[in-house]
């Protein structure tokens, strides 16, 4: 073959092949804009947004205001809830009347159904207390969402529980709020609590983000070479780390802002039905749950061992599955970064039945490779699952721990699972079986929604609300020792 022949091939091969791969490029290319068409196609099909995704609150707390103590953080937040009755209660009159949405008053879901306003941060003191408590709730979220630990502290201890910034008004709070901003609230209430004990010890509980505030507070000052100032911190479903998916989550409120298209904002937009917890879920509240775990982990990997030491005893309980936040970030995150001292952490099995495990596609217990078998533990690991030796009771429970010198203890709970319940969930932990809006008994003597009775059925796709939400497990069938080994923690600390 001649040298000219073999140029030519080779020219039409070259040529060729950038042509295929020219081809290749724009098709993906194609592939990729049509999807995305697709995609804001349909989150912006989802139903309209109302008064209470788009108004703005001038009040609300942004660490930038000046507002340097909690008795200022009150006083603006009254002027809020202010706002809030002129900016939305006054206006949700017809068309927006419904009987189950929270912003019309007189409906079954009006917050002035309950007898204390569970939105707003509250303040129990007691003179002759012997510690105080600080309650931090989660996102979207109110200080309702620790209600019963409160009450359960209410004899014992000042007690004050925190309303974050961007919770318990509007859903829009959550569109522009920053996790500093949150950061922010909790060291003003931190601080008028620290002065109001002078000495005496400060306990925080936390569920899920405001696990995450409390934490973060500490690694900030730990950081900072400075010491702690919770005598012991106790986490309830923990935001210790989220789906990678959480990462890329701000992208879609952003391609909404650049194409005034406010729905992309959301990633979810329902009905307010809740009296105490937002429905709709702004995807900037993910995206401040996803930056200040970061942070977290930044902090955690980044402190020596010295400053780790001098970290408070955690104690967390969290269930086995979890779709909120991440299982195994709370062992990997969290438990296996701090060095051996009085940490613990209760684990919440599923309800293995025969039933259930038929119906359970793959053991989440798969996904933690003999853990709760280790003889190396830098902590205590409980793990409350059904009692295998009461083949006639199934349901029933018994805690077994596997403490840091190497001991197994196995305490019979006299507690046992619902019928027809097969795990936890993320919301479930801080409710006991009596809450009148996420337990199934509820009050009869006041009209109002009581969620954990729902037991609708029907035609899929018909409501407004998914059957994954009604399904949900909303209340803790455990939270008795839950409360009673909070109680021990906090006594073998004092």
């Amino acid at each position: 073959m001649s040298r000219h022949v073999r140029t030519d091939m080779r020219t039409i091969v070259i040529g060729s092949t950038k042509h295929l791969l020219m081809a290749i490029f724009y098709a993906s290319l194609g592939i990729v804009v049509a999807l995305l068409v697709a995609g804001i196609g349909f989150l912006n099909a989802r139903p309209d947004l109302d008064i209470w995704h788009t108004v703005e609150l001038t009040a609300e707390f942004k660490r930038a205001q000046g507002v340097e103590t909690f008795s200022d953080y009150i006083a603006l937040e009254e002027t809020l809830f202010e706002e809030v009755e002129q900016k939305i209660y006054a206006q949700t009159l017809a068309p927006h009347s419904s009987i189950l949405n929270r912003y019309v008053r007189g409906s079954l879901a009006d917050p002035q159904k309950w007898r204390h306003d569970w939105n707003r941060s509250y303040e129990w003191p007691k003179q002759d207390a012997d510690f105080g408590v600080l309650l931090l709730h989660g996102m979207s979220d109110s200080p309702y969402a620790l209600s019963h630990v409160a009450k359960h502290f209410k004899d014992k201890a000042h007690v004050l529980g925190l309303r974050l910034p961007g919770h318990g008004t509007i859903p829009s709070g959550l569109v522009n709020v920053q996790w500093q901003d949150m950061a922010a609230a909790v060291t003003l209430a931190t601080e008028h609590l620290k002065r109001l004990l002078d000495g005496k010890p400060l306990y925080v509980i936390g569920f899920s983000t405001g696990a995450a505030l409390a934490l973060n507070h500490e690694l900030e000052r730990v950081a900072q070479s400075k010491a702690g100032e919770y005598s012991a911190m106790v986490f309830l479903s923990p935001a210790i780390g989220l789906p990678p998916v959480a990462a890329g989550a701000q992208w879609q409120a952003r391609l909404g802002a650049l194409l005034g298209l406010e729905k992309l904002s959301w990633n979810s937009i329902q009905t307010e039905y809740d009296p105490f917890k937002y429905n709709s879920f702004a995807v900037n509240a993910g995206d401040v749950v996803y930056q200040l775990a970061e942070r977290n982990q930044f902090l955690l990997e980044r402190a020596s061992a010295q400053q780790l030491e001098s970290l408070p005893s955690v104690l967390a309980f969290q269930s086995l599955t979890d779709d909120t936040v991440s299982t195994p970030a709370v062992f990997s995150g969290l438990f296996q970064k701090l060095p051996e001292d009085n940490h613990q952490l209760v684990i919440f099995d599923i309800n293995r039945t025969e039933v259930n495990m038929g119906l359970i596609e793959q053991d989440p217990m798969l996904n933690f490779d003999g853990i709760f078998n280790s003889k190396h533990l830098k902590y205590d690991l409980t793990l409350v699952h059904n009692n295998v030796k009461t083949l006639d009771l199934p349901r029933d429970v018994v805690a077994e721990t596997h403490f840091t010198r190497g001991e197994t203890e196995t305490q019979v709970l006299n507690l046992s699972w619902p019928r027809n319940v097969y795990s936890l969930s993320h919301v479930a932990l801080p409710f006991p079986i009596e809450d009148s809006l996420y337990g199934p008994e509820g009050v009869h003597y006041v009209k109002r929604i009581q969620i954990g009775a729902a037991s609708t059925r029907g035609e899929r796709g018909v409501l407004g609300v998914s059957a994954d939400e009604i399904l949900r497990q909303k209340w803790n069938p455990f939270f008795p020792y839950l409360i009673s080994r909070i109680d021990k923690f906090i006594t073998e600390l004092e």
